[in-house]
């Protein structure tokens, strides 16, 4: 799949998938199709930013968003399972729009 495919990236407080995002998940179906043996996790992720629970609500949403796009494209759900992390594992530490930006994230993670 390759590192820089597995991540996709979110705004401020936002859970959408833009054009950016629908192209990585493009290629992790592609992927997936190949290997249908295997399952995975989607962790969704938030910055520093905001209360425990929001954050926990936002990566849950964040994941979900990822994965019913990767449902949308013929990867069956019972593949993917979600999980969110909030602001408890960020990638990049920093209280800047850099880490920030890093943080912000839906993280396809395989399970054997």
């Amino acid at each position: 799949v390759g590192a820089q495919n597995t991540v996709v990236y979110f705004d401020t407080d936002r859970y959408n998938i833009d054009a950016e995002d629908t192209r990585r998940l493009q290629v992790q179906a592609q992927y997936f199709s190949r290997y249908p043996q295997v399952t995975f996790t989607v962790e969704g992720h938030a910055d520093e930013r905001g209360t425990r629970e929001y954050n926990l609500a936002l990566g849950e949403r964040r994941a979900n968003a990822a994965k019913n796009y990767l449902v949308s494209l013929g990867i069956p759900a019972t593949r993917i399972r979600t999980v969110s992390y909030g602001k408890e594992r960020p990638v990049a530490l920093g209280s800047n729009e850099s880490a920030w930006a890093q943080n912000r994230r839906a993280a396809s993670v395989v399970i054997n």
